[in-house]
């Protein structure tokens, strides 16, 4: 499915601009959200709009202290300004929730801007503002709805996504989607890198809209929920490895955990992180068993993993295996630094023969 990246020029003179600036809600938490706000600021005389308050989680304690902490949306709005508003629910069961749905009334919204922002908003909330509520979503829609698109397409192998801004409503990311924008993923793309790539995109792709909203709302297209599936939230466990995976997947599971929750093994019981591997572009073999180091090198560590049966090629025969080896070029011993496959190399912490392991093992 395609949605027009931008109006006809036919498009833009049809449709009248809004004859005053919109007053606008923004309302997200992390790094991903922070990025679209600082530049929808930056941007409000051209996009005719006023940010009139922002919304994020309540502060968290975070660190070694377990110090308050505020989210960096809040920072970037207390850097310019903006009032923050941070309530704990919209649930008009409660107290609480009735008190936020008035405060946020009480701004007179025209549209509401969401991005990461961690908290549900009741279909009270998306329908107070004049133009409803849009969502920047780092996926391009139907495909992975929910809280970690970033990550699933990358542990998926999937060779592209995007961005979708889309016209919320009570399901999850389920709303008729105003605009789309992809990008490639890499073969060496790790979650922080998409991360980053995917915050710029979203504060464009939001600008973009902002634009012309009009159009893109009168354009929306609905999503087809046959074609959907669900990114579900990380859990630290699946950063653990089965070295009787597929090598592919594995180093898929390297990049897609990187820096959270973060891949890790363990020898002689003892946690171990896999910082970094080569991506799979060889077919080297080893009859070792899964999780075995076959070789200590300076330019990478060989794991045996599991086996991968090929695709079938034009006469519908399939490659016995592929590859059945990691190349992994960073580790990290518990307590100790980061290390190369060259410092492992010069030292003793790691040799052939050892055999990485799970934590029930």
């Amino acid at each position: 499915m395609t949605i027009t990246t931008a109006p006809s020029d036919a498009a833009i003179h049809n449709n009248k601009p809004f004859a005053k600036r919109l007053r606008v809600v923004f309302a997200g938490t992390p790094e991903f959200a922070a990025v679209s706000l600082e530049a929808l600021i930056n941007q409000q005389d051209t996009l005719n709009i006023d940010i009139v308050a922002v919304y994020t989680q309540p502060d968290r304690k975070a660190g070694r202290g377990q110090k308050l902490s505020a989210s960096a949306v809040k920072e970037v709005a207390l850097a310019n300004d903006i009032v923050v508003e941070q309530p704990v629910t919209f649930k008009k069961s409660s107290t609480e929730g009735m008190a936020a749905r008035q405060t946020l009334r009480s701004y007179q919204p025209d549209l509401m801007i969401v991005a990461a922002y961690g908290l549900i908003l009741p279909i009270g909330v998306l329908n107070t503002p004049t133009h409803g509520c849009l969502n920047i979503h780092a996926s391009l829609l139907p495909r992975w709805r929910g809280a970690a698109p970033i990550h699933r397409a990358l542990l998926a192998g999937d060779e592209e996504t995007g961005i979708t801004i889309m016209q919320m409503d009570k399901g999850l990311d389920t709303g008729d989607m105003l605009y789309k924008t992809s990008a490639s993923i890499a073969s060496d793309e790790t979650a922080a890198s998409l991360h980053d790539k995917m915050a710029e995109l979203g504060a464009t792709a939001i600008a973009t809209v902002l634009k012309d909203l009009s159009h893109y709302q009168a354009q929306a297209v609905v999503q087809d929920d046959n074609q959907a599936n669900y990114a579900e939230k990380l859990v630290k466990t699946e950063g653990e490895v089965d070295w009787s995976q597929p090598a592919a997947t594995i180093e898929r599971q390297i990049r897609g955990l990187t820096p959270w929750p973060g891949a890790y093994t363990f020898l002689n019981g003892q946690r171990v992180k896999i910082l970094a591997a080569l991506p799979i572009n060889t077919t080297q073999k080893t009859d070792k068993p899964a999780g075995t180091v076959v070789s200590v090198g300076r330019k990478a560590i060989l794991v045996a993993c599991g086996q991968e049966t090929g695709q079938p090629d034009s006469h519908g025969a399939h490659d016995e295996q592929l590859s059945n080896t990691l190349a992994i070029t960073r580790l990290q011993f518990a307590g100790g630094k980061p290390m190369t496959a060259e410092q492992l190399c010069h030292g003793n912490q790691l040799n052939d023969g050892d055999q990485f392991t799970t934590e029930s093992k």
